[in-house]
């Protein structure tokens, strides 16, 4: 299915930053209210944003009612997650979607946010994988691109070949996110359809042994065979054990990829990387591999 794209921003519009996992303190929205308000956006903080509960931005009723809110009101055009860490999934079912299904928005983050990504796309509606506001000062170029998202403002990306890659082109919708969380949402309501489409993943801070296990549960529940293209992003402060896995993680996905017949990129500038750059989740995309290189429009 087409899915929705919600209407892109203009200048006096309403951005709303809301917290559904790790807690945030003001110092840390400092420049991403600043560079919002330079594009002429209103910033909205909502109610609970500041509270704590252990490592939460305030208890799961707290965070979910900030999420319900953000999204039932007509006034905010877009909602981005402070930051991630953990916590979405506590709250995701307690979401009522039913209003924000007749006024889509844009919905922007990543890691932990894959939750909103995933869930919003059984839906129907395409959500922003970006750069969030704990990290704005960290990355010029990602921001950038977030903003011409949001702005409607045409763009393509080209980037380095890799070892690793395999060539070809494909021409689908782009879904995925962190794979710790595609594995976690596995099988649940939140579980996204892959068939057909580009699956983008990335991950920080894992096992190799880990990422192997993850691999091999989407593989085993088919949602590796009927790719059109695997884009891989920052595979980023990868870990082994002390008797070594034996692979690299580029290793690891080539290895249960290798049977199928479709591109494979690595190296994409987006996850857990200060270039972090921003991808329509759920928009059709060409991606093209070649010897020299890859890029996606």
């Amino acid at each position: 299915m087409n899915l929705i794209q919600p209407p892109h921003l203009k200048k006096g519009d309403k951005i709303a930053i809301v917290a559904s996992a790790r807690k945030i303190v003001l110092e840390e929205l400092d420049a991403a209210i600043r560079i919002f308000n330079s594009w002429g956006l209103e910033v909205v903080l909502s109610k609970n944003l500041f509270k704590q509960n252990n490592q939460f931005s305030g208890t799961d009723v707290e965070r979910a009612a900030d999420l319900q809110s953000a999204l039932d009101d007509d006034s905010i055009k877009a909602i981005i997650s402070a930051r991630g860490g953990y916590g979405t999934i506590r709250i995701i079912d307690k979401i009522d979607f039913s209003k924000f299904i007749k006024n889509p928005k844009w919905v922007i983050g990543y890691s932990d946010i894959t939750v909103l990504h995933s869930h919003i796309h059984t839906l129907g509606i395409q959500t922003l994988h970006a750069t969030m506001p704990i990290n704005f000062s960290k990355n010029e170029e990602a921001v950038e691109t977030l903003m011409k998202t949001l702005f409607a403002k045409e763009f393509a990306y080209e980037f380095d070949a890799s070892v690793f890659n395999k060539k070809g082109v494909a021409e689908a919708d782009v879904v995925g996110g962190n794979l710790s969380l595609l594995y976690a949402l596995s099988g649940s309501v939140s579980d996204i359809d892959t068939k057909g489409k580009i699956l983008f993943m990335e991950d920080l801070d894992e096992y190799l042994y880990h990422i192997d296990r993850m691999l091999l549960n989407l593989k085993r529940a088919g949602k590796l065979r009927h790719l059109a293209g695997l884009l891989v992003g920052g595979m980023t402060d990868m870990k082994d054990n002390t008797i070594p896995f034996g692979k690299t993680v580029e290793e690891i996905i080539i290895d249960a990829v290798k049977e199928y017949d479709f591109p494979v990129c690595f190296n994409f500038p987006a996850g857990h990387v200060d270039r972090n750059l921003a991808l329509v989740l759920g928009k059709r995309m060409k991606l093209v591999v070649d010897e020299f290189g890859a890029s996606l429009s």
